[in-house]
């Protein structure tokens, strides 16, 4: 529903007459529109009704001068394009958050950050209150100084993944300690004596939980923890691969390895078929992750589900009502669940 102006064009419909249509106040109408939670839900249906009646559409240019924000979100992930554009887990987390983006009509602005300083300090200048109204961080490692630059500047932040430094922030996660504690059981159950573990970077605290619940799982069955059984790589197959390669050089006695993520499994069970080691009679393998690539891997693959599009939708929803109440909205945290799928690997 839209006027005609003396010149024959069309006349974009009005805050104003949203309101109107919607039997609501100018400002309760503002509020919806601009995603505020402290709003009635019969209220809000009826304003979003008004919305599509009559075809309106906010300037987001006025709407920027108003509210100070820009409509934009950043999603910065500390990692490098090889593994974002590699890894199920990123395009799963990245679906996740653009959906609740599509929903609420915000922009959403991806940043890589990694490598030396001198390639980190541009992407990082572009992360402030005049570029995007807040960020989701993704991936990151300790001692990664950027998301204090980041408040600093004024933004709100919101971590998919505990951060590495819980010191009051907001962020969303998997169970990791505890779906690789089941992981680890799983093996103890099928009578696997000498359990490895390919763990993930020391310096990411997904890497750290996956080896703590490994530990915890090695501890309630009694089984004494031995370094020997413990390998490190990067997330990636490559590093998956060289890992088990190092542990069937130590302990060529292993029948079972619990490997952190889906990639570097897949790198393991390559590592095996290389030496001859036949899988699972020989070596059970339990991956993290539950990728497309876990249903087709030669075995297919037992690994642990982690809810990726979950985490981003929540961690996305998390940052806007953060926005959206500012004063109001205090840090919040979030562990989602996980479980085992078991395939042929194991």
């Amino acid at each position: 529903m839209t006027g005609s102006r003396a010149d024959g064009t069309t006349k974009r419909p009005t805050l104003e007459q949203v309101a109107a249509l919607a039997g609501v106040g100018r400002g309760t109408a503002s509020r919806v529109i601009n995603g505020s939670p402290s709003v009635a839900p019969q209220t809000r249906d009826a304003v979003m009704k008004a919305v599509a009646d009559l075809g309106y559409v906010p300037n987001q240019a006025a709407r920027s001068l108003v509210t100070r924000r820009t409509g934009a979100i950043a999603l910065v992930i500390s990692e490098p394009e090889e593994r974002l554009f590699s890894e199920p887990f990123f395009a799963g987390v990245v679906r996740g958050i653009s959906s609740v983006m599509d929903e609420r009509d915000r922009q959403l602005v991806l940043v890589l950050v990694h490598g030396a300083a001198e390639r980190r300090d541009e992407p990082a200048a572009y992360l402030s209150p005049q570029h995007v109204d807040g960020a989701l961080l993704l991936s990151q490692h300790e001692g990664d100084d950027l998301p204090q630059r980041l408040r600093e500047r004024g933004l709100r932040l919101v971590f998919g993944g505990r951060p590495p430094s819980d010191d009051g922030q907001s962020w969303v996660d998997v169970d990791n300690v505890g779906g690789a504690r089941a992981a680890v059981a799983h093996l103890l159950a099928r009578r696997r004596t000498t359990v490895a573990t390919i763990a993930g970077p020391p310096d990411m605290q997904a890497g750290r939980d996956r080896l703590l619940g490994y530990r915890e799982a090695l501890d309630a069955a009694g089984v004494p923890f031995d370094t020997d059984l413990v390998a490190t790589g990067d997330f990636t197959e490559l590093g998956g691969w060289r890992a088990m390669r190092q542990l069937l050089e130590h302990r060529p006695d292993l029948d079972a390895v619990f490997v952190a993520s889906d990639p570097m499994a897949l790198g393991a069970l390559r590592a095996l078929r290389e030496a001859g080691r036949s899988i699972p009679d020989s070596v059970a393998v339990v991956g993290f992750d539950d990728s497309p690539m876990a249903a087709v891997s030669d075995p297919p693959l037992t690994t642990v589900n982690q809810p990726v599009e979950l985490l981003g939708r929540e961690a996305a929803e998390m940052l806007l009502a953060r926005l959206a109440d500012p004063e109001g909205a205090s840090p919040r945290s979030v562990v989602l669940p996980t479980s085992l799928v078991v395939r042929g690997s194991s």
